[in-house]
């Protein structure tokens, strides 16, 4: 036997209506549990056992959702903002009932790889400051970037407010002298996650990052065919990669 939950609870979780509604439907008829029509939508329910179905549609109950999100310029990595479009607007009604929150944050104009859950422990341990979770970028960067940059950001290179970054892995893709575009093409990869902490990084070699993009967090590659601004949920073996290395960071 599993942990019981209230039936209207349960349904609320999954998108089927609030609480009042759900009476609603119950008096109606709507609702079955192991076949047997149920009027009372406070029943105590065993997701893990019970049948339970809302107008003949089943109902596969989840308690965590997953999803990884391409994310556009122009969205803040919040669940709520004042002023700017959250990433949560993206996301499609069925899976923002979840109310999942993004893991981390990335800057309002850069984009890539976002994780979006509602399981709060994997969160934690993805974001917590000891765990130092590797995630990698790759950007464009005004300036020459070269070797001498190659081995300050393998030392550490001091921020604008006094903070030494833990050793970072710069790689050079093509230089600015190369590219057609005049900029320096880089890969980079660093296992922190302070506020801007790449543009402060490149500012504090004198160089300036004008393009952004995440591509990995842990475990977790940007799908490249994932659309940018379009969600999916990981695949099965995504989940269990990104749950053990949550577990192993918990550690």
């Amino acid at each position: 036997m599993g942990t019981k939950l209230r039936l209207d609870k349960l349904l609320a979780h999954m998108g089927f209506g609030t609480r009042s509604e759900l009476k609603k439907l119950a008096k109606s008829g709507a609702i079955q549990v192991n076949g047997q029509t149920v009027k009372d939508s406070g029943l105590q329910v065993d997701p893990a056992a019970d049948r339970i179905s809302v107008d003949g549609e089943p109902v596969q109950y989840r308690e965590f959702i997953y999803l990884m999100l391409h994310k556009p310029p122009g969205f803040v990595s919040a669940t709520e903002d004042a002023r700017d479009r959250t990433v949560l607007e993206l996301l499609s009604d069925h899976y923002r009932h979840f109310a999942p929150f993004p893991v981390g944050r990335l800057d309002k104009d850069t984009e890539g790889l976002l994780l979006l859950t509602n399981d709060g422990k994997l969160a934690h341990n993805l974001l917590s400051p000891r765990k130092h979770v590797p995630k990698t970028y790759i950007a464009r960067v005004e300036g020459a970037v070269g070797a001498d940059d190659v081995r300050a950001f393998a030392a550490g290179v001091t921020l604008d407010d006094g903070y030494v970054t833990l050793p970072a892995e710069l790689r050079i893709e093509q230089s600015a002298a190369e590219s057609a575009d005049g900029l320096s093409h880089i890969e980079l990869t660093i296992t922190e996650g302070k506020f801007h902490q790449v543009k402060r990084m490149f500012e504090a070699v004198g160089k300036k990052v004008k393009y952004l993009k995440r591509i990995t967090m842990g475990p977790l590659r940007l799908d490249p065919d994932l659309p940018l601004g379009e969600c999916r949920e990981l695949t099965g073996d995504e989940l269990e990669a990104l749950l053990r290395h949550g577990a192993a960071a918990g550690d």
